[in-house]
C-alpha cells in the first residue's frame, strides 16, 4: 500500500463513517474503480479506529457524564439513576445485536458480504428506506426522550449495517427517525451508538492486520490519521446540517451511486 492510498482510503472513511452512505461500502468501492486491491475487512475495521478516535474526542463530555452517572448508580442507590447512566445502559443494550450477529457472521462479512452486487443492492434498498422514513416519519421526540425500548429497536437496526452498503449509521438513523425522533437527535444517538461497535470490530481485527506482511504499520498509521481528522469534521458538519436540513441529498447519493456500481458491473469495469 502506497501513501497516496492511505490517505485516500483514510479520506473516504472519515467522510462516510458518520455520514449515512457506508464507509465499508467505499472503501469496497474506491479501491475497485482506481484499479487497488481490495483493502480487506480486517484493514477496512483498523480504519475506523481513526473514526472511533474522533466520536470519543467530539462526545468525550457526553461519555464522561454517562460513565460518572453509571458509577454513582452503582456505588449510591440512596437516589434513581441519572439520564446520563440511563443513556449508557442504552448504549450498552443496542450494541448486544451487532456483537453477536458479527461473531456468528464473520466469515460472510469477510467474504462473501463484500461482493460489489451486494454492495450496490444495499445502497439502493436502505438508501430508499431511508427516504421512506423521511418522508413519512414526525421527527419529533428529543434525545432525552430516548427509553429502552428505542435503544433496542436502533440497536437491532445496527446489525443490519454488517451489510457492506447498509451503513451503520444510515440503518441507526433511519430507526431512530422511525420512531419519531428529531434529526439531529437521531444522529447524536447513532454516533454515541457506535463506540463500542467499532471498538470491538477494531480490537477484533487489530491483531490480525499489525501482524499481515502486506501493510505497512507506517501507511496504517498515517490512513488512521487523516481518518481522524475528517471524521471529526465530518460528526460537526452532519449534526449541523441535520438541524435544517433533510437527509434527501443522502438518499439521492446511494440510489445513484447503487446504480452506477450495477452498471460497471455489467459493463465489465467492475468486478
Amino acid at each position: 500500500m502506497t501513501a497516496l492510498e492511505a490517505v485516500i482510503l483514510g479520506i473516504v472513511q472519515g467522510l462516510t463513517e458518520f455520514l449515512p452512505v457506508s464507509s465499508s461500502a467505499h472503501l469496497r468501492i474506491v479501491p475497485a474503480l482506481l484499479g487497488w486491491e481490495d483493502p480487506g475487512a480486517a484493514f477496512t475495521a483498523v480504519l475506523q479506529l481513526g473514526s472511533l478516535v474522533a466520536v470519543v474526542g467530539y462526545f468525550f463530555k457526553d461519555l464522561f457524564g454517562m460513565a460518572k452517572g453509571a458509577w454513582t448508580a452503582v456505588t449510591d442507590r440512596s437516589s434513581p439513576p441519572t439520564p446520563a447512566a440511563r443513556h449508557l445502559l442504552y448504549i450498552v443494550i443496542g450494541t448486544i445485536p451487532v456483537a453477536i450477529l458479527g461473531t456468528l457472521l464473520k466469515h460472510r462479512i469477510e467474504g462473501s458480504f463484500r461482493s460489489l452486487y451486494v454492495v450496490a443492492g444495499a445502497q439502493i434498498f436502505f438508501g430508499l428506506l431511508l427516504g421512506v422514513v423521511e418522508k413519512l416519519s414526525r421527527k419529533t421526540r428529543t434525545f432525552d426522550e430516548i427509553t429502552l425500548r428505542d435503544a433496542t429497536v436502533i440497536g437491532t437496526a445496527q446489525a443490519l449495517a454488517l451489510v457492506p452498503g447498509a451503513s451503520r449509521s444510515g440503518v441507526t438513523i433511519f430507526a431512530a427517525m422511525g420512531l419519531g425522533f428529531e434529526r439531529a437527535a437521531a444522529a447524536r444517538f447513532s454516533f454515541l451508538l457506535s463506540v463500542p461497535a467499532v471498538a470491538g470490530a477494531c480490537l477484533k481485527e487489530l491483531k490480525e492486520v499489525l501482524h499481515a506482511k502486506d501493510v505497512s504499520h507506517g501507511m496504517l498509521a498515517l490512513g488512521l490519521a487523516v481518518t481522524v481528522v475528517v471524521s471529526y469534521a465530518s460528526i460537526a458538519w452532519l449534526l449541523k446540517f441535520l438541524r435544517t436540513r433533510t437527509t434527501m441529498p443522502f438518499v439521492v447519493y446511494r440510489v445513484a451511486l447503487g446504480v452506477l456500481i450495477f452498471a460497471l458491473l455489467a459493463a465489465g469495469q467492475l468486478h
